[in-house]
């Protein structure tokens, strides 16, 4: 299906890319993920109703709505541009008033990402290469505080998964990789087409 007809289906606008760039080169520009991706994706890990999936760079919300029409899951998106914070809020009252029978609460954040606080709910994180690895590392911290207060199972969900959050994961946390989905079709073209689940275990 294309793009703009899964926004239709799911009542959202969520297409573009952020035309401006960021001036701190620690922050990457927008894009959303292509629904095709999030299909694969959750074609072969499974998120459950029960979980809650923070999405750091949300943009205009497009992971947030489709896991949560999909899953019933909880959703929380973390946004720095307040246009595009602006934008997921829009989305989300006009999604909300047309998928009456969606479970899960959807919540949206205006903040960089590293002072998201995180939540004792808060179990899965998605990255779309959204920020140079020194912030990544900083709210992987953040994360091990949290599962130091409340112990519980976390999954990290990388697309196009740089080499240093690759490095940083495998060589100075106890995450471990769980699973790699290759997206068919792209991947033999460029090794970023893929998910890198990476969990850290009670």
């Amino acid at each position: 299906m294309e793009e703009h007809l899964y926004d239709k289906l799911l009542h959202i606008k969520t297409g573009g890319e952020q035309k401006d760039f960021n001036k701190s080169l620690h922050y990457h520009r927008y894009e959303p993920t292509p629904y095709s991706a999030l299909e694969t994706l959750l074609n072969h890990y499974e998120l459950k109703s029960s979980d809650r999936i923070v999405d750091f760079g949300c943009g205009k919300g497009r992971l947030n709505f489709y896991v949560n029409s999909v899953c019933n899951a909880s959703v929380v998106g973390v946004e720095m541009n307040q246009a595009f914070y602006q934008e997921a809020l829009e989305n989300r009252n006009r999604y909300v008033q047309k998928m009456k029978n969606r479970r899960g609460e959807i919540h949206f954040h205006c903040c960089l990402a590293e002072e998201y606080e995180i939540a004792p709910l808060d179990n899965r994180f998605y990255f779309f290469n959204p920020f140079s690895v020194q912030i990544f590392m900083n709210i992987v911290k953040n994360i091990l505080l949290s599962v130091e207060k409340k112990k519980r199972e976390i999954d990290l969900i990388l697309y196009y998964g740089s080499d240093d959050y690759i490095y940083f994961l495998e060589n100075h946390t106890s995450f471990e990789l769980k699973e790699e989905i290759r997206l068919p079709g792209l991947y033999e073209h460029n090794p970023f087409e893929r998910f890198l689940i990476y969990r850290l275990s009670p």
